[in-house]
C-alpha cells in the first residue's frame, strides 16, 4: 500500500484538488476525543456500502490513519483497495506524528485555539 507523509498530507490539505477523504480508523469514542482536522470515523469493518457513503468516486484520495506506529487499523485502505478505489494512501505516522509536529487535532480533547 502507498504511503502518504505528514507534509504531503498537509500540502494536499491546502491545494484546490478533489475531495480528499481522510480516514480514522479506530473506535468512536477515541475519533471524537481527538481527529485530524477533517477526518471521518471508520470505526470498524469497511463494506461496500461504507465505502460508497465516505467517497462516492472510486478515484477519490483516500488517506488512511489511526493512532500510532503500532496501531494496525489503518490497514482500512486494503479494504478501500479490494473495493476498487485506486487512489488509496497510508498515514503511517498517524496521531503520533501530527501531535509530534505540533499541530492541531480536532475534537473533544482539542484546545480551542491552537491551528493546523
Amino acid at each position: 500500500m502507498d504511503t502518504i507523509s505528514r507534509a504531503e498530507l498537509l500540502d494536499l490539505r491546502h491545494q484546490p484538488r478533489p475531495a480528499l477523504l481522510l480516514v480514522e480508523a479506530l473506535p468512536a469514542d477515541q475519533y471524537e476525543a481527538e481527529h485530524l482536522p477533517g477526518a471521518v470515523n471508520l470505526p470498524s469493518d469497511l463494506d461496500a456500502v461504507t465505502a460508497a457513503q465516505l467517497a462516492p468516486s472510486k478515484d477519490a484520495m483516500v488517506v488512511t490513519y489511526c493512532s500510532g506506529e503500532l496501531c494496525r487499523r489503518w490497514n482500512a485502505a486494503a479494504g478501500f483497495a479490494r473495493l476498487g478505489y485506486t487512489n488509496v494512501r497510508v498515514y503511517t505516522g498517524c496521531n503520533t506524528d501530527w501531535a509530534g509536529a505540533g499541530l492541531s487535532f480536532e475534537g473533544t480533547r482539542a484546545p480551542a485555539s491552537v491551528g493546523a
